[in-house]
C-alpha cells in the first residue's frame, strides 16, 4: 500500500489489508475466512427465513431475500410445481458445511502454510506469491480468477437447461436452453432492463463463460512484459501497478456491479420475478437516488415495511456507491497523491497571509 516513501510504516489493529499486502499466503487465508463467512451468512440466514416464512403472505413482502434466490433458481418446488420450501433447508445445511471447511481452510493458511508461499509444497505454488509490481505475475494470477468465474457461468447454464428455472411467464420451473445470439447479446448491453426472454438471459452467461475462459487461458499464457503484446507502458498501467492500485481496480469493478444489479433489480421482473421479489419499483431523487416501492405494501412483515426488491435494490446501490468513492481514493493514492497534505493545508489556513505587491 502507500507508504510515502516511508520503509517502516506500520499499521493499526484495524487495517486489516495492511497484515496481507505482501503475503500471498496470509492473502489465501483471508479469501478463505470471507468465503467461509459468507457461506455461513448463506446457510443461517436461509433457515432463519425459513423459520419465519408464511406462505399467506407474498414471498416478495417478507423480506426473504435468500428464499426469492432459491424460488428463481427453481429450488424449492414440489412435484406439482407449487412453492414449499423443499429442500431448501438441505441447501442451507450445505453451506454450514462448507463454511467449515473453508474456515479450516482459512485456519490452516493463516497458521500451518507457508505465509507467503516462496516456499510452497510444490513448484507451481511459487507462481502465486504476490508480486504487485510485476505484470507478468498479476497477468498469471488474474487468469486463473477468470477461469472460476468462467467455470461458474458454465454451471449457471448448465443448471438452467438440465434442472430449469422458474419463469414468471408461465409461473412454473422449466428447462431453458440458451440463445448464443451474439447480434442480441451486443443489443442488450444498451437495453437490459428490459429483457424478457430467459434464453437470451443464458445466452449472455454462455458468452461469458467463453470470453473469461478465453481471457483466462491468455492471461496465464502470455506476458504482459515480455514485450510479447508490445511494451508495458504507462497506458497499460506501469507507473501505477501496486497494490494500491489494483486495490483500486477490484473497488470498482465491484461498485459498477452492485450499481448495475441494483438498476436490474429495480426493473427487470424475468430475472427478479414479481412473485418473489416484490412488485418493480419507482426511482425517486431527494439527497441522493434511491427506489420506492410502487404496490400495496401495508401486509409487509420486513421490519421497515419494504419489500424484497425494494431492499435488495438499494442497498446494492449504496454499497456500489461507496464502493466506487473506495476506488476513486485508492486509485489517487495509487497514483502518489498524499492526503495528508490536505489536512496540512487546512490546518495552516489560520497562519496563512497574502502578500500584495504593488
Amino acid at each position: 500500500m502507500q507508504t510515502y516513501g516511508n520503509p517502516d510504516v506500520t499499521y493499526g489493529w484495524w487495517a486489516g489489508n495492511a497484515g496481507v499486502t505482501n503475503r500471498a499466503g496470509k492473502f489465501i487465508a483471508a479469501h478463505a475466512a470471507h468465503t467461509g463467512l459468507i457461506a455461513f451468512a448463506c446457510g443461517a440466514s436461509t433457515i432463519w427465513e425459513m423459520s419465519r416464512f408464511d406462505p399467506s403472505i407474498a414471498m416478495g413482502h417478507q423480506s426473504s431475500i435468500f428464499l426469492a434466490h432459491l424460488a428463481s433458481m427453481g429450488i424449492g418446488f414440489d412435484q406439482a410445481g407449487v412453492w414449499t420450501g423443499e429442500n431448501v433447508v438441505s441447501v442451507a445445511v450445505v453451506h454450514l458445511i462448507a463454511s467449515m471447511v473453508y474456515a479450516g481452510g482459512a485456519l490452516a493458511h493463516s497458521l500451518l502454510f507457508d505465509g507467503d508461499l516462496a516456499d510452497g509444497p510444490v513448484p507451481t505454488t511459487k507462481k502465486f506469491k504476490l508480486e504487485w509490481n510485476n505484470p507478468d505475475n498479476q497477468t498469471f494470477i488474474l487468469g486463473h480468477h477468470l477461469l472460476f468465474f468462467g467455470v461458474a457461468n458454465i454451471w449457471f447454464v448448465e443448471w438452467a437447461r438440465i434442472h430449469g428455472i422458474y419463469d414468471p411467464a408461465i409461473d412454473a420451473v422449466r428447462q431453458v436452453e440458451y440463445n448464443l445470439n451474439l447480434n442480441a447479446i451486443w443489443s442488450h448491453q444498451f437495453d437490459f432492463l428490459s429483457i424478457d426472454s430467459l434464453e437470451d438471459v443464458m445466452g449472455g452467461h454462455a458468452f461469458l463463460a467463453f470470453a473469461q475462459i478465453a481471457g483466462g487461458a491468455h492471461h496465464i499464457a502470455t506476458k504482459m512484459g515480455s514485450g510479447l503484446l508490445g511494451e508495458y507502458t504507462t497506458f497499460k498501467g506501469s507507473k501505477v501497478l501496486s497494490a494500491e492500485g489494483i486495490l483500486s481496480f477490484s473497488l470498482a469493478g465491484i461498485g459498477w456491479m452492485a450499481i448495475v444489479a441494483a438498476f436490474w433489480c429495480a426493473q427487470n421482473t424475468t430475472v427478479y420475478p414479481e412473485a418473489w421479489y416484490g412488485e418493480p419499483l419507482a426511482l425517486k431523487f431527494g439527497i441522493s437516488p434511491y427506489w420506492v416501492d410502487t404496490g400495496d405494501v401495508s401486509d409487509c412483515t420486513s421490519f421497515l415495511g419494504h419489500t424484497t426488491r425494494a431492499a435488495l435494490t438499494n442497498v446494492h446501490y449504496y454499497f456500489g456507491f461507496f464502493f466506487i468513492q473506495g476506488h476513486l481514493w485508492h486509485a489517487i493514492r495509487a497514483l502518489g497523491f498524499d492526503f495528508r497534505s490536505v489536512t496540512r493545508a487546512i490546518s495552516n489556513l489560520d497562519n496563512a497571509r497574502v502578500t500584495l505587491e504593488g
